[in-house]
């Protein structure tokens, strides 16, 4: 069992975890090499299958017909399998590292692989490698789905995981980790470097090692000499501007593709896709043979074997074709298009220049002349690229890596920078951020709202003060401890360090283990090495480990040291005031309340009440409590209204408006005008936290006896009543009732459960000042026998409770045992069954400690009553 815990638990050190990291980033580097491996592998089979046939048959037959079927089966695949397939995937990937809720599994990974194998193989005009990123991406996300890890960690790896699909599909590892950091993470943080560094270079090792080189242009460069001179300068910064201006006019081309194929090709995506199929089959048999081979024309074109004519051909159609069938939704990507156009410019502009020189000369004192035209295909791959997506890093090093030739690194520079700038200058942005924003998609808009909260970490948001208990208490006052307080957990000290953590459930499940021993510490039943988190770990993380292991709580430790406590609720309000508060991340701490209003009465009382005023349709009702209580005992009321502000501002200088709740102070004031000697005192406050405001003025204003309203329910995860209520039983050092009004409150009949302990002999003591409620009360005080409690006799507590209530108050007192299966079932039927106005209930005495700690009592008999339900707490004994 201990060895399945620690499996269980072992996750929870994957959190900000290196070595996994690296484990894990080596992991998807093999994987996502192989699947590239295979991708290429199959587009080049079905490929050369297609060009075997067309040469054997009429290829006005096959060709057509090779791209309408392998069309609609990829778009078949897609539409039933993994809508999320469809496009390159790297804007998906892209809205995936950025936090926005994207498919990326196993299942879109085959999908993908397939659809793809279909589509390039069929003959329609897409690339590859922008696929094989959402490829490693997904398989990735799915690796991280089966070893679940912090959402921090699962953005890390599917960046490794793209990196490594860009690396194997070009065999450039360099030029995949600067493509995710450039494109997606902008983050040069060493874990992120270095797992996407690992990624990428065993991506590309093993799609080398399996599947060869890319491009294969390492062999095709020995036959040629790339150079470069100050006459290379002119023509090099003209191809950047042509780049730039057709790269733009490329990427714009796509966004009316898409449109228009969405408008007025309303048909599914596998007949889109088909359609294209069939066009690019027909352009293949008008067109020269080497259009028929995609895999091929990066070599064609970057070696500069052909002449003008039919590169200018090649860049028009390859331009046109790559548009229809991206604005098609097909599975494919525009990176391999782009080298191919990038090329097809570069080596025009490298037969003008050549021309130039033939026919003005080589100028005087300069031996060296123009470049060969290689030189100027290989920078214009580059240059296209990057003006396609405005990522010239990237699109100098895949070229560089491609071809390791250092003479090409000043014209690529040259090219690629220019074409940026230009492309950037006409369009501005990323392709990939227009391509989400075309279906609602912002991503610049999220990261610039969305900053603040990512970079608020448990530091900012922990709570200070935390209840502890000490591993070497005795079970009997580990049991005290529970009863007394509304935690359903603690942390465990020893000497000064975390050493464990004790729940009610530890508590129910172990003690009976240990009940014959009288040596028995907490030590002996608590769960040692609780899951923590650091002061540093950022808030996603935080929410990942409490959702992990279903926690409503963490400890924040430093090393060992126990340094607060992080719920739900504190995230929850953390993220409420950094998108209302005006960017105050860096600092959470609450300002003190600000009273903007009081009225001080004679203190003439022998206590004080203090009544929380929120809701102006229960407040005379609980004024009409209050008033009772005070009557009997002789108490001031102190009435506190609480006006709440986001972080962002501070009380002491915010602009309020007080005039509803001055009023609505002065018509309960106005409620105990017939009584004498009673003196009530009002106050407003501005605060952040409504549950501090009402300690600070506990503690202020001496108050002896809390009074507060609850609604009945609470949407908050971990807490019992309510963020406030809860905060304020918990740490209120005084007698607290909370009150559940029904719709229309009555004081009649009222049921009072005796469970024994001090709780519910404050429930007694109160009962006889409330009474006076009615004209004519009627009281039944039951206590509750579970049916498995056989060893159990009706104790003399009911009799002794009725006599004393007796000789306090004239209403009438029945007093009975009740036998159930679960204690607040029977409360709540006797309840509708007997028509009771009020339940009242104190907390629970130690032979239901078992059900108290399973479940509350008091909350599931209040969230459930559709009467009034009154819930007394104790003074709490100092620890």
């Amino acid at each position: 069992m201990n060895v399945f815990r620690r499996f269980w638990q072992f996750p929870q050190h994957l959190v900000g975890s290196r070595r996994f990291a690296i484990t894990e980033a080596c992991i998807v580097g093999l994987i996502s090499g192989l699947a590239a491996v295979s991708l290429k592998q199959g587009v080049g089979m079905l490929g050369g299958w297609r060009i075997q046939l067309s040469d054997a048959y009429p290829d006005w037959i096959i060709l057509p017909l090779f791209g309408l079927l392998g069309g609609w089966v990829a778009g078949f695949l897609v539409e039933q399998f993994s809508p999320a397939a469809a496009g390159s995937g790297i804007p998906q990937v892209k809205a995936a590292i950025a936090n926005v809720p994207q498919v990326l599994n196993l299942r879109l990974a085959i999908v993908k692989l397939l659809s793809v194998v279909l589509v390039m193989g069929s003959g329609i005009t897409l690339g590859r490698q922008g696929p094989t990123v959402q490829v490693g991406a997904a398989l990735a996300a799915q690796l991280s789905q089966w070893i679940p890890t912090s959402p921090g960690h699962r953005r890390q790896m599917i960046a490794s995981g793209a990196a490594a699909g860009l690396a194997a599909g070009f065999n450039a590892p360099i030029a995949g980790v600067l493509f995710v950091v450039e494109e997606f993470m902008q983050d040069f943080s060493g874990l992120t470097l270095g797992t996407a560094i690992l990624a990428s270079f065993i991506g590309a090792v093993v799609s080398r090692l399996l599947g060869g080189r890319t491009l294969r242009l390492e062999a095709d460069m020995a036959l040629y000499t790339n150079t470069f001179s100050l006459l290379d300068v002119p023509f090099f910064i003209v191809l950047g501007v042509l780049a730039g201006l057709l790269g733009a006019l490329f990427s714009q081309g796509i966004f009316a593709s898409l449109r228009l194929s969405r408008r007025w090709l309303p048909m599914s995506l596998s007949w889109r896709v088909s359609l294209v199929g069939l066009v690019s089959g027909i352009m293949a048999t008008l067109l020269p043979s080497v259009f028929r081979d995609n895999t091929g024309l990066q070599e064609v074109v970057s070696t500069g074997t052909v002449g003008w004519q039919l590169l200018l051909l090649l860049f028009c159609v390859k331009f046109l074709l790559t548009l229809l069938a991206y604005g098609s939704g097909a599975p494919g990507g525009i990176f391999a298009p782009s080298l191919i156009l990038g090329g097809a410019l570069g080596s025009l502009v490298g037969l003008f220049a050549a021309g130039m020189e033939q026919i003005f000369g080589v100028p005087l004192a300069l031996e060296v002349g123009i470049s060969p035209t290689t030189t100027y295909a290989l920078a214009g791959m580059g240059a296209f690229f990057s003006a396609v997506t405005r990522g010239p890093i990237t699109a100098i090093v895949i070229v560089f890596e491609i071809t390791t030739d250092f003479n090409l690194v000043l014209p690529l520079m040259i090219g690629s920078v220019v074409a940026f700038l230009v492309a950037q200058w006409l369009v501005g942005g990323s392709i990939y951020n227009h391509l989400l924003a075309m279906n609602g998609i912002d991503l610049e808009q999220r990261t610039e709202d969305g900053q603040p909260w990512r970079t608020l970490t448990a530091a900012m948001v922990l709570q200070e003060r935390v209840e502890t208990l000490s591993s070497k208490m005795s079970l009997s006052e580990v049991k005290e401890a529970f009863m007394r307080s509304h935690h359903r957990g603690f942390p465990v000290l020893e000497n000064g360090r975390l050493v464990g953590i004790v729940t009610q459930s530890d508590l129910a499940e172990r003690m009976g283990r240990f009940a014959e021993s009288p040596g028995a510490t907490l030590a002996d039943i608590m769960t040692p090495q609780p899951v923590t988190v650091s002061p540093n770990t950022p808030l996603s993380d935080v929410l990942y480990v409490l959702n992990r292991f279903q926690l409503s709580r963490l400890p924040v430790t430093d090393g060992q040291r126990l340094v607060g406590i992080i719920t739900r609720a504190d995230i929850i309000r953390a993220e409420s005031e950094q998108l209302s508060g005006g960017g105050r991340s860096a600092n959470l701490q609450i300002d003190p309340a600000y009273t903007v209003y009081q009225t001080r009465s004679p203190a003439t009382g022998k206590g004080r009440l203090l009544l929380p005023i929120s809701n102006p349709d229960t407040a005379p009702h609980l004024m009409e409590l209050a008033l009772a209580i005070a009557r009997e005992r002789q108490y001031e009321i102190e009435l506190l209204s609480t006006i709440t502000l986001p972080r962002g501002q501070t009380p002491a200088e915010a602009s309020v408006y007080t005039g509803d709740r001055r009023n609505l102070l002065d018509h309960l004031e106005s409620l105990a005008d017939g009584i004498p000697f009673l003196s009530i005192h009002t106050q407003i406050q501005v605060a952040h936290d409504p549950a501090q405001s009402i300690l600070d003025a506990i503690r202020e204003e001496h108050i002896d006896l809390l009074l507060m309203g609850w609604k009945g329910k609470t949407r908050t995860r971990g807490r019992v009543f309510g963020s406030i209520v809860d905060t304020v039983v918990r740490q209120a050092p005084c007698e607290v009732i909370v009150a559940k009004l029904s719709d229309t409150p009555q004081f009649d009949r009222w049921l009072l459960p005796i469970a024994g302990g001090p709780n519910a002999q404050a429930a007694l003591e109160l009962l006889p000042p409330l009474l006076t409620l009615s004209p004519d009360p009627q009281v039944r005080l039951c206590q509750v026998i579970l049916a498995n409690d056989v060893s159990h006799t009706p104790p003399e507590m009911l009799k002794q409770a009725a006599a004393n209530l007796r000789r306090q108050t004239n209403a009438r007192i029945v007093a009975r045992a009740n036998w159930g299966d679960s204690v607040p079932d029977v409360i709540l039927r006797l309840s509708e069954e007997k028509h009771y106005d009020v339940i009242m209930l104190g907390a629970s005495r130690e032979g239901m400690l078992t059900n108290a700690i399973q479940g509350n009592i008091p909350e599931a008999i209040a969230r459930h009553s559709t009467g009034t339900v009154l819930l007394v707490r104790d003074v709490i004994s100092p620890s």
